[in-house]
């Protein structure tokens, strides 16, 4: 759940806002300018439950067979789907879409690494990190900071104070694919105004999936080729890549970066709700608040951009 690379200290620019008309079925105004929201959390429920999946696979595949499958299968649902054109196209946007590529097979490479060494709670708690730096760093208004603080608060809360007992290389895991995943969030805004629909994540699928089949062949070889590994694979490329990807590919057409980035505050939360679900792992009473306080931030970052769309 990719152009050129940009100054990361430059403001990331808005992706242009769409009009309310172009949204077949949702009147004018205020639930119109929810409607992206609506796609971020819904791709945020895919690709976490989609992660615990994943979790339960790794002792069939191992970490980097599991990352293989996810994108091998994802860009192929893709590429079939979309049918992307190949010419007609600026060396810029080849370039833009190569480098979503390698961020998006980065950003899953290394957080599979991490959730392979450490629970995927606290994994996705420390990954988060980076769209918050994001968010902090692109921001355009001071209230937007008084967000990303109580989201950032309640990210270190989830943790629960046992940070000091991870394994470090899964920590550092961690930590590397929230940077990429901040440079997610700038590539596929970027592609998502350079392509139509959903052709330049279908192209930049398909680059993350060449990239990384040598790794997962020499990982796990013939048990890529095994009938349930590859169904379950299939499931989770469709939960945590198709789909997530798709949806936040369109939000971020009408949302800001930045808004977007404090908005990926909740993914932590969901994590900790399918790893209860679906890995047996409890939460604290500490991690229920951090919940909250990840809700609250997300809740107030959505009213500001919201009042920001009603100004404008």
């Amino acid at each position: 759940m990719t152009t050129p690379s940009a100054d990361p200290g430059t403001p990331i620019p808005a992706a242009p806002a769409a009009a309310p008309a172009s949204v077949p079925g949702v009147a004018p105004g205020r639930r119109g300018s929810l409607g992206p929201v609506g796609l971020v959390l819904a791709g945020g429920l895919s690709v976490q439950f989609g992660g615990a999946l994943a979790v339960t696979l790794m002792p069939r595949a191992g970490a980097l067979g599991i990352v293989t499958l996810r994108l091998v299968v994802a860009a192929a649902v893709l590429l079939l789907v979309c049918r992307p054109r190949l010419r007609g196209h600026s060396r810029a946007d080849w370039g833009t879409v190569i480098v979503f590529g390698v961020t998006m097979a980065g950003m899953n490479g290394l957080f599979y690494q991490a959730v392979d060494r450490i629970a995927m709670g606290p994994a996705v708690t420390l990954e988060v990190l980076g769209p918050l730096t994001l968010s902090v760093v692109t921001s355009r208004r001071a209230v937007n900071l008084v967000w990303a603080a109580l989201a950032l608060t309640g990210v270190f809360l989830l943790g629960g104070g046992g940070f000091d007992g991870l394994d470090p290389a899964g920590a550092a895991f961690a930590l590397a694919a929230g940077g990429m995943w901040a440079a997610y969030i700038v590539f596929s805004a970027r592609t998502g105004r350079r392509f139509p629909q959903a052709d330049g994540l279908a192209l930049a699928m398909a680059v993350g999936a060449l990239l990384f089949l040598p790794l997962g062949i020499a990982e796990s070889g013939t048990k890529l080729l095994d009938p349930v590994t590859l169904g379950l694979g299939a499931a989770v490329a469709l939960l945590s890549s198709v789909l997530p990807y798709t949806l936040e590919l369109l939000a971020l057409r009408r949302l800001p970066s930045a808004t977007f980035a404090v908005l990926m505050s909740l993914e932590p939360a969901i994590a900790a709700l399918a790893g209860f679900l679906v890995l047996d792992q409890a939460l604290a009473a500490s991690q229920a608040a951090a919940i909250a306080l990840v809700v609250a931030a997300s809740m107030g970052a959505v009213r500001t951009q919201v009042g920001r769309g009603r100004k404008e």
